[in-house]
């Protein structure tokens, strides 16, 4: 049988890159979504419109598919049930392979609490007897950007911790190498954490978004308490409320002080610093420019 590559979040940040990626390198891929206009709009021949908690969805647009790219989805209750769902579709619908975008320090006592789905996801997958990898990504530098305020604090329980943040397109970049090499060439069980070249603090991270911006940004930091209350306004429900605070958290813990050397071994690329980033993305920045 001939490789049939599905991509999942295929109108997103990372896998809509890497749909394009792997079209571009003369791949047979599918384009999975939600979104039948925005499937649409992809460069892609093949695309299927299906919810991960659709099951019937699921395995019709994975029949005849040889490995998935499972991209996680959206955070919420429930989450790990949901992908359990989909991986269950791509095993009965005969997929052979799943890539797994994960996320860096996956562990069932993981600090992030969205983390803690990552494992349990990945545990999924292990039982299903199919081949898999497991691309573990540390959080995105466009995030950090997000994450500062327009006031140009960046708030949070972080402490003096931290984290070697990555780019969406060196997670793509390192996922289609994978998934280009084929089920055969070496990934098969493999872990990767995905990670920027170097580890910053927050303290650091705002200094950098700073100097792009021209302004002063500077790093605040939290007690878990008032990261909740400053949080509050937002309405959000616990879980979320939760997933935000936490996430700062675990870069205090140090499980985020992780720098790997998998985007450069996969890709034959240095992964983009965070100075760089800025340099050549002043959109994600602008807002803070006054």
């Amino acid at each position: 049988m001939d490789e049939v590559i599905a991509v999942t979040g295929a109108t997103g940040r990372v896998g809509g890159r890497l749909a394009a990626r792997l079209t571009d390198a003369g791949a047979t891929v599918r384009a999975l979504g939600r979104d039948a206009a925005k499937l649409a709009e992809l460069p892609v021949p093949q695309t299927a419109q299906a919810s991960y908690d659709d099951a019937a969805a699921m395995r019709r647009a994975l029949t005849g598919v040889t490995t998935l790219f499972l991209c996680s989805a959206h955070e919420g209750p429930g989450r790990v049930e949901i992908h359990a769902t989909a991986v269950d579709a791509a095993v009965e619908a005969g997929v052979r392979r799943i890539v797994y975008l994960s996320y860096l320090g996956a562990a069932p006592e993981a600090t992030f609490t969205y983390a803690r789905d990552h494992w349990h996801t990945e545990q999924h997958i292990r039982g299903t007897g199919l081949g898999f990898t497991f691309l573990r990504d540390s959080s995105y530098q466009s995030d950090l950007v997000a994450m500062t305020g327009d006031d140009g604090v960046l708030r949070g329980p972080a402490g003096d911790g931290r984290v070697a943040a990555v780019t969406h397109d060196d997670v793509a970049d390192a996922a289609a190498a994978v998934l280009l090499a084929g089920p055969s060439a070496g990934h098969g069980g493999a872990t990767y954490d995905l990670t920027g070249p170097e580890a910053l603090t927050f303290a650091e991270v705002a200094a950098a978004i700073g100097h792009a911006a021209g302004r002063a940004v500077t790093y605040q930091p939290e007690t878990r308490a008032e990261a909740y209350a400053s949080r509050a306004v937002y309405g959000a429900p616990a879980w979320e409320v939760a997933g935000w605070v936490t996430s700062y958290e675990a870069v205090a813990s140090g499980e985020m002080d992780v720098v790997s050397d998998a985007v450069h071994a996969l890709t034959g690329h240095a992964p983009q610093s965070f100075a760089d980033f800025l340099a050549a993305h002043p959109r994600t920045y602008r807002r803070l420019q006054g």
